[in-house]
């Protein structure tokens, strides 16, 4: 991985459980605000995808975008994570 896409991979550990941040923001934290399809590409590659919860992170407009474990899975944690919070409220 190049050093941008490791920034990208530590970055979205930062974001809390049952919380979303877009692509664009990620790519801002990560060094270079315009560089968001580059996140795209570094979190298509993210090795441990369970692990580094690249599936809290979306399109801007608010649309899931893609995840290397299929859109369904993507959508089904999102929501899961938003249960499990309420919960612990």
């Amino acid at each position: 991985m190049t050093d941008f896409e490791e920034k990208v991979l530590k970055e979205v550990l930062t974001i809390p459980a049952g919380e979303l941040r877009t692509y664009k923001w990620l790519a801002k934290k990560a060094g270079n605000r315009r560089a968001y399809r580059a996140v795209a590409n570094a979190l298509r590659r993210n090795p441990y995808p369970f692990f580094i919860p690249c599936h809290r992170v979306v399109k801007s407009d608010g649309k899931l975008g893609g995840y290397s474990l299929g859109e369904n899975l993507k959508k089904e944690l999102i929501n899961l994570e938003k249960i499990v919070k309420n919960v612990l409220k």
